[in-house]
């Protein structure tokens, strides 16, 4: 199964063409405005404060924090890379654990009283950077993603895992090793982290941030709680049990930390865990339970948006206004949540046209913005699209299917990318992504995080996984 790749559409009648073919509904303009007239340079207003414009850093993590959860050298390189691509919402920049044990990786930054300085003094390096970028950072928009890893934590060797889970699932318990109960958080222990997390929320407030977001998504522990149907107790079973979690936390963090901005990354959808079919080709496993996905229908590979509407109305009904879109996992079914040419070398081939994956996320969200009109919205999957990014962005924003446009992957390779189309600069060909995937292949490789294909400082880099190195 092959698919052309988005590099071989060098007209915009080339690439439109192409999307009518596969019957996709996407809008694409055809000359890319900039200056302070174009609908990407436009403001959005988060209650009294003032996003310069509609670009957005997404959150990554990138391997490249110390043993003991302090941002390395790497890292501030990355952060100041933030500061100046020009997008003026930094929607974390970086997945930070509100303590060990939630590590993704043994390289993940985790936020408490000892990195506390570190932290800041790493949010001031991205700010100054993108003061001397541009002038001014009064519309300048910062966070900080806080998380726990869940099923999916690693929190002291890249190879090993220490899953805490939210629900037993037949299928991710075996690719994660768990057997039994052992694994399964409990009330009680949900209730401390809780506590974490808010704890977490009022140490960025001291380090200048001026949102957190709660995480919900990519199935770590937040967004596996809100597919936690057969789940017993005060967190699984019903919608309000099952968004306990998030309320108690919102809760916690007004109580403690009233100026604090909350926002939540959530994917909206999920299907099936995939694996690889006998030609390589992605497949869903067999005997998944499409019971146990949130935003999914009972097919197991299609979309069922009734809960996540609903879950977007409590957000508004709880106060949070920021709401970042994504859908699925890296680690089960990549090909829905980042579309990708070539996969990461744990992976399989995508099972269909990477753009399907794209339109499917903007979509969807499109569809939710048409029921929440008053919340902001920041789109993911972007970076696919390539030199067309900017084409596809202009006409989602201008029609109000999104309100911001989330970069990830782009700008590990590209990070000038917000600024060069802000400003009517021609696009760097040789920097724009290419979905090669080796950001991923080189995290699940314990390799710190980078664009090794693309980026000359990590091409002509030592491959080792110690960032002090």
């Amino acid at each position: 199964m092959t698919f052309p790749r988005m590099a071989s559409f060098k007209t915009h009648a080339a690439f439109t063409r192409h999307l009518s073919t596969l019957q996709l509904t996407l809008p694409c303009a055809e000359l890319v405005k900039s200056g302070p007239h174009s609908p990407l340079a436009q403001s959005i207003h988060v209650h009294d404060f003032k996003i310069g414009n509609r670009f957005c850093i997404l959150p990554m993590e990138g391997w490249d924090g110390t043993a003991d959860g302090k941002p390395s050298e790497l890292t501030r390189r990355r952060w100041r890379n933030f500061g100046r691509s020009g997008a003026k919402l930094i929607w974390g920049g970086e997945a930070v654990a509100v303590r060990h044990d939630g590590r993704a990786n043994p390289n993940q930054m985790v936020i408490n009283s000892e990195n506390l300085s570190e932290l800041e003094s790493l949010r001031a390096e991205l700010v100054a950077t993108h003061e001397t970028e541009f002038g001014t950072t009064t519309d300048l928009f910062i966070g900080l993603q806080l998380t726990h890893a869940g099923r999916f934590a690693k929190p002291d060797c890249h190879d090993r895992m220490q899953p805490r889970t939210a629900q037993r699932n037949s299928i991710l318990d075996a690719r994660c090793g768990i057997t039994d109960d052992s694994a399964l958080l409990s009330d009680d222990e949900i209730t401390s982290l809780i506590e974490d997390f808010v704890s977490a929320a009022s140490l960025a407030a001291q380090a200048g941030f001026q949102f957190v977001d709660i995480k919900h998504c990519h199935g770590y522990l937040g967004h596996e709680l809100l597919s936690g149907f057969d789940r017993p107790g005060k967190f699984g079973g019903s919608f309000e049990n099952r968004t306990r979690f998030l309320r108690e936390i919102v809760d916690g963090i007004r109580s403690r930390t009233p100026s604090l901005e909350i926002a939540v990354r959530i994917s909206i959808y999920d299907f099936l865990p995939f694996t690889q079919g006998p030609d390589g080709v992605g497949i869903p496993e067999e005997n998944g339970d499409p019971r146990l996905i949130f935003g999914g229908d009972s097919t197991g590979v299609g979309i069922d948006l009734y809960e996540p509407t609903k879950f977007l109305s409590l957000l508004q009904s709880l106060g949070i206004k920021l709401v970042c879109t994504t859908a699925g996992s890296p680690y089960y079914n990549p090909h829905i949540q980042r579309p990708a040419f070539f996969p990461p070398s744990d992976g399989y081939k995508p099972p269909e046209d990477p753009l399907l994956g794209v339109a499917r996320q903007i979509l969807a969200t499109a569809e939710l913005k048409r029921h929440h009109p008053d919340l902001i919205l920041v789109g993911s999957g972007y970076s696919y699209f390539q030199e067309w990014l900017p084409h596809v962005s202009q006409e989602v924003i201008q029609r109000e299917w999104v309100d911001s446009i989330g970069l990830g992957r782009m700008v590990l390779s590209y990070p000038e990318l917000p600024a060069d189309v802000l400003t009517g600069r021609t696009m760097a060909r040789k920097k724009v992504c290419r979905t090669f995937s080796d950001c991923t292949t080189s995290a699940r490789k314990g390799m710190v995080s980078g664009c090794y294909p693309l980026d000359p400082f990590y091409k002509e880099r030592e491959t080792v996984a110690d960032p002090n190195k």
